[in-house]
């Protein structure tokens, strides 16, 4: 058990943080991803659910950096406490929200989790594992990340098919609020905070003006993948339920398929990265970012909406690589704001992606697709030609 846990990276801390991970995730993901039907019912607009997607990914830039700047400041365990008490007010207006535009408002409370927790969560694996061991350790932290959307989404399909959309929502946020509580008992029991000299005195600028050109090559090509998902993010439940005739139930189990797909290729890949040059594996992700897409708009049958959603799945093949890379590359002294930074940017340059697909969504309901198609195939050629392997992060 004990070469296991070493080999899988499973140190008390990383071990703690992926409990509070997937019991976070289970909750948010019994409804998050039926949100965007949820606004329609509420009386919202094509547009209002652009600007949702649109909401979401801004608040995932802007909150990049002050998860990065407080988790060095007050220290791991006192940030992923704070990220989730703010998450919890988030779930209460959703809980209470009988209109669409509470529920923009409790998505500036909610985002804090899986944005502001971010660069803590790669700040806790650069401090208690060596670089020859972060790929395995972000290969785990993915799994775990994603076992709860093979779960959840199907129970969510449930309780909407069992409740309604409305109070099957309601119900599942509340269910998210007693996890959530759950979650800040096990942080704040079991973690044991590993001093890092973080107060090098570096601001924001500094960081960026310093940080590695390879990373920099990797931002611009991840940029470009991100755009190929947010322009259809949104869009995807509506596609496929009004578009493809998907029932809820089955949207969440093709939902669960493309996680278990995911999690299949985790621990393999993130193995091979920790030995092979990663830059092969980050390029099967972006390959897979263009491919969904395409595939998704042109399904005639069943049997090719699963093939999308296993291509979906596969959009995360190189993750643990591309993850591996970034901490690697970032300086050690500013490690939680080196990642802020890092997602900030993308995510700045993101965010009109959902409003991009929201016009082109009005015009047709596979333009979306098609676009994020070519997108995507622009990001695979940028990194295969410009990208960073493991041999430029060793030399």
């Amino acid at each position: 058990m004990n070469r296991l846990r070493t080999s899988l990276g499973l140190e008390r801390n990383i071990v703690v943080m992926l409990a509070s991970i997937i019991v976070l995730g289970i909750g948010e993901e019994l409804w998050t991803r039926f949100v965007p039907k949820y606004l329609e019912l509420l009386g919202a607009t094509t547009w209002v659910v652009a600007w949702y997607g649109t909401l979401r990914d801004f608040l995932d830039a802007v909150y990049q950096y002050p998860g990065g700047w407080l988790a060095d400041t007050l220290g791991r365990r006192k940030a992923l406490v704070a990220f989730t008490l703010i998450a919890i007010i988030g779930y209460l207006i959703f809980a209470v929200g009988r209109h669409w535009i509470w529920i923009l408002v409790g998505t500036v409370f909610v985002m804090a989790w899986g944005s502001l927790t971010s660069p803590a969560v790669f700040a806790i694996i650069g401090d208690n594992l060596p670089r020859a061991r972060r790929s395995i350790g972000f290969g785990v932290q993915s799994i775990i990340k994603r076992v709860p959307v093979v779960i959840a989404p199907t129970l969510g399909g449930l309780l909407v098919a069992s409740l309604g959309f409305v109070d099957g929502i309601r119900v599942g946020v509340i269910i998210t609020i007693v996890l959530a509580l759950l979650g800040i008992t096990i942080i704040g029991k079991y973690y044991r905070e590993i001093h890092v000299a973080t107060t090098d005195g570096s601001t924001l600028r500094s960081i960026w003006r310093e940080m590695d050109p390879y990373l920099k090559r990797l931002l611009l090509a991840d940029c470009l993948a991100r755009w190929a998902e947010g322009i259809p993010k949104v869009f995807i439940i509506l596609y496929a339920l009004d578009v493809l005739h998907v029932s809820p139930l089955a949207f969440g189990t093709l939902t669960s398929l493309q996680m278990a797909t995911s999690i299949i290729v985790y621990i393999p890949i993130a193995k091979l990265s920790d030995t092979l040059n990663r830059k092969p594996f980050v390029l099967l992700t972006f390959a897979f970012f263009a491919l969904f897409p395409l595939v998704l708009a042109g399904a005639a049958s069943f049997t090719w909406i699963v093939l999308a959603f296993m291509f979906a799945g596969l959009r995360e093949i190189g993750e643990p690589a591309r993850k591996a890379l970034i901490v690697d590359l970032a300086q050690e002294t500013a490690r939680g704001r080196a990642v802020g930074i890092y997602y900030l940017v993308r995510g700045l340059v993101v965010f009109p992606a959902s409003l991009a697909g929201g016009l082109l969504w009005t015009l047709g309901k596979q333009l979306p697709f098609y676009a994020a198609f070519a997108i995507g195939t622009i990001g695979f050629i940028v990194y295969a030609l410009t990208g960073p392997g493991e041999k430029s992060v060793r030399t």
